[in-house]
C-alpha cells in the first residue's frame, strides 16, 4: 500500500460526501452518504495497511468540487472518478474489497443515470444565501460559522483517525472513534445547511503539521481550548439567530461541544 492509494480513497470519500451535500433528494442524499462512509472505512484500512508496510500516508489532495447544475452532472462525475480510481488498485485482498464495493456504487449510479426522472437542477452552488426569515445580518453570521467549523469538523476527523490508526491503547482508541464519528455528524449538518444556503465549498486541505502531534498532551489541552471557543460560537449564534428550529440546532451542537471536552479531558 502507497500514499497514492490513500490519497486516491480520500478524494474518492470527499466526492461522495459532498455529492450526498448537493443533491436535496433525501432518499439519494442518503443512499450516498452511506457509500460515504464505506469510503471513510476504505481511507482507514488502506491506512492501516500502508502503515503495515512500513510506509507513511498523509492529507494531500488534488480535487476540486466544480460547480455542477444537475443531479446527473452530480452523479455522472462521481461514477467517472470511482472508476478512475481503480487504475491504481494492485491483486490485494484489500483491493479486491474495495473494487467490489465500487462495482456495487457504479452499478447504482449506473441505475439512477438511466432514469430521466432521477434527474434535477442543483442549487448547493448558485450562492442564493436565503434561509427562512433571516436578515443579512443573520445570513452573515450563519455563514461564517459554517465555513469555519465545517473545517474544523473535518479537520478533526483527519486528526483523530491518524492518531487512532497509531495507537495500541483502548481507551485512546475508543475515544478517537467517538470523537470521529461526532465530527462526521457535524460535518455532515454543517455541509447540508451550506448546500441549502448555495454555498456549498471544500474545506481547506490540512498542512502535514496539523495532523503530525508530537506533544499529545498539548493537543488535547489545546483541543479542549478549540470546543470551548466552539461552545461559545454556538451560544452566541443561537441567541443572535431569530429562527427557534435553528437556534435549538445549535444549543443541540453546543452541549454536544460539552461532552467532546470530557472525553478529551479522558485522554489526559
Amino acid at each position: 500500500m502507497n500514499k497514492q492509494l490513500y490519497k486516491s480513497r480520500h478524494e474518492i470519500w470527499l466526492h461522495t460526501l459532498f455529492a450526498s451535500f448537493a443533491i436535496n433528494d433525501q432518499e439519494l442524499k442518503s443512499r450516498l452518504y452511506e457509500f460515504s462512509q464505506i469510503h471513510f472505512r476504505h481511507m482507514k484500512w488502506v491506512g492501516n495497511e500502508t502503515l503495515a508496510c512500513e510506509n507513511d500516508y498523509n492529507y494531500d489532495r488534488s480535487m476540486k468540487l466544480l460547480k455542477r447544475n444537475s443531479v446527473f452532472e452530480v452523479l455522472e462525475a462521481l461514477r467517472a472518478e470511482i472508476i478512475n480510481s481503480h487504475a491504481i488498485f494492485d491483486s490485494s485482498v484489500l483491493c479486491e474489497r474495495m473494487r467490489t464495493d465500487d462495482s456495487f456504487m457504479i452499478y447504482t449510479l449506473e441505475n439512477l443515470l438511466s432514469h430521466a426522472k432521477n434527474d434535477a437542477p442543483v442549487t448547493a452552488f448558485n450562492t442564493a444565501r436565503k434561509w427562512g426569515e433571516l436578515d443579512g445580518a443573520q445570513i452573515d453570521a450563519l455563514t461564517m460559522f459554517l465555513f469555519e467549523e465545517s473545517y474544523k469538523e473535518y479537520e478533526l476527523i483527519l486528526i483523530y483517525a491518524y492518531m487512532q490508526t497509531r495507537t495500541d491503547d483502548a481507551l485512546r482508541y475508543n475515544i478517537f472513534q467517538d470523537l470521529i464519528d461526532e465530527s462526521h455528524f457535524h460535518l455532515k449538518s454543517f455541509g447540508n445547511m451550506m448546500a441549502r444556503l448555495g454555498i456549498l465549498a471544500l474545506p481547506r486541505e490540512l498542512h502535514e503539521m496539523t495532523y503530525k502531534i508530537k506533544d499529545l498532551k498539548k493537543f488535547v489541552v489545546d483541543g479542549i481550548a478549540e470546543e470551548e471557543a466552539a461552545k461559545e460560537m454556538c451560544r452566541n449564534l443561537s441567541a443572535a439567530i431569530k429562527d427557534e428550529e435553528l437556534s435549538k440546532f445549535f444549543d443541540f451542537i453546543n452541549y454536544q461541544e460539552s461532552y467532546h471536552i470530557e472525553l478529551m479531558k479522558k485522554l489526559l
